[in-house]
């Protein structure tokens, strides 16, 4: 049986204005418009909706969602089969994250040791392989090209490139209540940019985005607000300036 506005969204979580904002816009079509003017939605349209919250809680836009979506190779159970990866990936993380979290408070409360080392463990290959593929869903195959750079070093490089990036990060967190557009401030962050090309070659837009991206995305900001909620806002700031000097 087909479903009214009304009924769609009590049954989806969605509210009744934005499956109309759906419609307006294209993303979601109702497969009806009844004489009475009422929109019907049936089960081409609820699974079209189901792919829509799936994407959305990955992170897309809804104009990135519609691109995908209206692709004429787009098939349902391969993008749920995608959605399924995705969401295994980050309930990994999330587990991750939970554990240092978990390990952090304890250190605070003084019921056990921590070394700097564990504080950025969540932040392993894993998760940065999550961050080259967001890069380079964002920003272009050159960012997965460059990225073969870092499947290349051997165990020893990996350890020191970790070791220096958790340095520059540590670095920040001392700055945290310096002008972000101070020169020691704005030395590292030129630091973090030499830190990144160990993965990619970054651009002053990709370092713009990446800036967006840890403070706008639940995932990245998730981790940012592990080690502290006031580094991502102050990075993305930095950034900013930064960027500005570049061009």
């Amino acid at each position: 049986m087909d479903l009214t506005v009304k009924r769609l969204s009590k049954l989806a979580g969605v509210s009744v204005r934005t499956l109309h904002f759906y419609d307006e816009i294209g993303l979601l079509r109702p497969g009806r418009v009844g004489a009475n003017g009422y929109r019907y939605y049936g089960q081409p349209a609820l699974l079209r909706l189901q792919q829509i919250l799936f994407y959305k809680e990955l992170g897309l836009s809804l104009e990135e969602i519609a691109e995908v979506l209206d692709q004429p190779e787009f098939d349902v159970a391969t993008a749920l089969e995608d959605h399924r990866r995705a969401l295994e990936q980050r309930l990994g993380r999330l587990r991750r994250l939970i554990d240092t979290v978990d390990r952090t408070i304890a250190y605070l409360k003084g019921d056990t040791n921590m070394d700097n080392q564990e504080l950025f463990a969540a932040f392993s290959d894993e998760q940065q392989a999550e961050y080259e593929k967001e890069a380079e869903a964002r920003w272009g195959q050159g960012v997965r090209d460059s990225a073969r750079k870092w499947k290349a070093y051997s165990a020893a490089q990996k350890a020191q490139i970790k070791t220096e990036g958790e340095a520059v990060y540590r670095d920040l967190l001392a700055q945290l209540d310096a002008p972000p557009g101070s020169p020691a401030v704005q030395a590292n962050i030129a630091r973090w940019h030499q830190h990144l090309r160990y993965f990619f070659e970054p651009s002053t837009e990709v370092l713009r985005g990446l800036g967006a991206l840890y403070n706008d995305d639940p995932q990245f900001n998730a981790n940012f607000q592990k080690i502290d909620p006031k580094l991502a806002p102050f990075m993305r700031a930095a950034i900013e300036i930064y960027c500005d000097k570049q061009t």
